[in-house]
């Protein structure tokens, strides 16, 4: 199943998640919300297929860590890029053991969000509407 051109964001923090919404939609982008790690992979065993996925690392139920080892433990899943987005300090050997497509400090810098996932979903208005 191919990709559809959305954002999966996943953080258990609910001002967060309406952040990255108003954030993204505002530049054109549709967003899927997942309070969790464990809402995140529901989602995705039910067949959402994210351009891109934003991950939180520390979250109370399945945390960031445990959510990219499930990820790439199903063939399907493993390819779905993903962008970690996380307050907790972590080393660049800690990232690179992720096997992410990049990593953002919170608080995020709009322009640099913007520029991470711009390599993989394109805003709606860049997508010639059918006829």
């Amino acid at each position: 199943m191919t990709p559809s051109n959305y954002v999966l964001a996943v953080d258990d923090d609910p001002d967060i998640l309406l952040a990255f919404k108003d954030v993204l939609e505002l530049e054109g982008h549709r967003v899927l919300l997942a309070r969790g790690g464990r809402e995140a992979l529901e989602l995705l065993r039910h067949g959402a297929r994210p351009s891109v996925i934003l991950l939180d690392l520390m979250m109370p139920d399945v945390n960031g860590w445990e959510f990219r080892d499930r990820q790439l433990a199903d063939a399907s899943l493993a390819p779905i890029p993903v962008v970690v987005i996380s307050g907790q300090g972590v080393s660049a050997r800690e990232v690179a053991a992720l096997g992410v497509e990049d990593y953002l400090r919170k608080p995020v810098d709009v322009e640099q969000l913007l520029g991470a996932i711009s390599r993989y979903v394109l805003a709606e208005q860049e997508h010639p509407q059918p006829v």
